[in-house]
């Protein structure tokens, strides 16, 4: 029985290697729906079959997350621990938000599958080394990283959720906020009615809103150092 590389080239198909693969996954991720991202859809582009691409990954879990993880390593390039523990998460989840901000569709597939390769042990390494050289007892970082993990996929998730509308949905929402904001009832919603002019949309401003969050939670880790 002939394998896929012997197939493809009896018809004359070009072999593929795993970081061509990556590249076409992500620029197919980029342009589509990530809910609709298949590896025959993968294969079609790149003019081969299926088998061939299983040889790389066995799953299309498995490429979606090795397409994630290169992200990762994209967001840790050039990365250089700097200031104090604080700022050095901070500094690496804004470059982790700027790096799925440029590809936000891999961002939904990050915070659905996560990933297990070499950005993600990056990413790992350097904010438990900052938790430790913050004073948390040892047996108080795993739980720490745990929240600051969740809080900054959700957030990452979320930006990346909004940025992926199409213009004409955006100024459909635009349009929804308008007349749910601006047009609340005042008596039904007098609160509301209130703040109307200076409550703003989803999509405003949320580098800001990201660190603020995130800053919070840094600052409820430094005042349990503080009472412990």
């Amino acid at each position: 029985m002939l394998i896929s590389d012997e197939r493809d080239e009896m018809a004359g198909r070009r072999r593929w290697s795993t970081e061509e693969i990556l590249d076409a996954a992500a620029e197919l991720l980029r342009t589509g729906d990530a809910g609709s991202f298949s590896v025959r859809k993968l294969a079609a582009v790149l003019g081969t079959d299926s088998s061939s691409l299983y040889r790389h990954f066995h799953s299309k879990t498995e490429l979606l997350r090795a397409v994630a993880d290169r992200i990762l390593l994209a967001a840790m390039d050039g990365y250089r621990p700097d200031g104090d523990w604080k700022q050095r998460i901070m500094t690496l989840a804004l470059r982790v938000r700027e790096a799925f901000g440029q590809h936000p569709q891999v961002a939904a597939v990050w915070g659905r599958y996560a990933s297990g390769g070499t950005g993600s042990r990056l990413i790992m390494e350097e904010v438990l080394q900052a938790l430790r050289a913050s004073g948390l007892a040892d047996e108080e970082i795993p739980v720490r990283y745990h929240r600051i993990a969740v809080l900054t996929a959700a957030l990452i998730a979320s930006e990346a959720g909004v940025s992926t509308v199409t213009p004409e949905e955006h100024e459909q929402g635009m349009e929804l906020f308008r007349v749910a904001v601006l047009g609340a009832d005042p008596e039904r919603f007098p609160t509301l009615a209130h703040f109307a002019r200076d409550v703003r949309p989803l999509g405003v401003d949320r580098r800001a809103a990201f660190e603020e969050v995130l800053a919070v939670q840094l600052a409820h880790i430094e005042a349990a150092i503080c009472l412990g």
